[in-house]
C-alpha cells in the first residue's frame, strides 16, 4: 500500500492554465513552463523513466509524428525524474526532437497533479492550447500517444 500512495495534488482539469513551473531541460537550461502561453499547442508527456521499453515507445511515437504535430502548431515536452544526463542521452540514442525535462525534484511531476509509482512518474500527457489545458490522457498510451494527440486535434478542427 505505501508504495502505490499518491502524494502529488489531483490531476489538472480541462480548463486549467499550464502552471508556472521553472524546470530544466536535457540541454541544461532552465525552461519558464507558464512562458508558453503563446504557443498555438504544448503537449506535456509524462513517462517512469528514460532508457525503458514503454517509455522509449512513448517517446518514440511522437518522434515519428513529430513533423505531423508541428504542422499543427504542437510543440512537445517530455517529463520524467531521470537527470539532466540521463535525458539528454536518452533524446542523442532515438534522435528524440523535442525538449525532455528533468524533474528530478517532481515540481512538474507534482504541478500537474501526476501520481507516481514507486517513486516514478506515472504515464499521462496534457495538450495546452494558447496556455488552457483542452486534452489530457491520464492513462497515456506507449506506442499510440502520438495517434491519441493526434486523433483529438483532428477531431477538434
Amino acid at each position: 500500500m505505501f508504495f502505490n500512495q499518491n502524494l502529488s495534488a489531483d490531476p489538472l482539469e480541462i480548463g486549467a492554465k499550464i502552471p508556472a513551473i521553472q524546470a530544466t531541460v536535457d540541454s541544461g537550461e532552465a525552461i519558464e513552463l507558464s512562458g508558453l502561453v503563446d504557443e498555438e499547442y504544448v503537449l506535456v508527456f509524462f513517462y517512469p523513466k528514460a532508457n525503458t521499453p514503454g517509455c522509449t515507445k512513448q517517446a518514440c511515437s511522437l518522434r515519428d509524428a513529430y513533423e505531423v504535430l508541428m504542422g499543427k502548431g504542437v510543440s512537445v515536452f517530455g517529463v520524467s525524474k531521470d537527470s539532466v544526463n540521463a535525458q539528454s542521452s536518452f533524446k542523442q540514442k532515438y534522435k528524440l526532437p523535442f525538449s525532455l525535462i528533468a524533474d528530478t525534484q517532481s515540481k512538474v511531476i507534482n504541478g500537474f497533479g501526476v501520481p507516481k509509482k514507486l517513486g516514478f512518474a506515472s504515464r499521462q500527457a496534457f495538450l495546452f492550447k494558447k496556455g488552457s489545458l483542452v486534452w489530457r490522457d491520464l492513462a497515456a498510451s506507449t506506442a499510440k500517444q502520438a495517434d491519441d494527440v493526434l486523433t483529438f486535434l483532428e477531431e477538434s478542427e
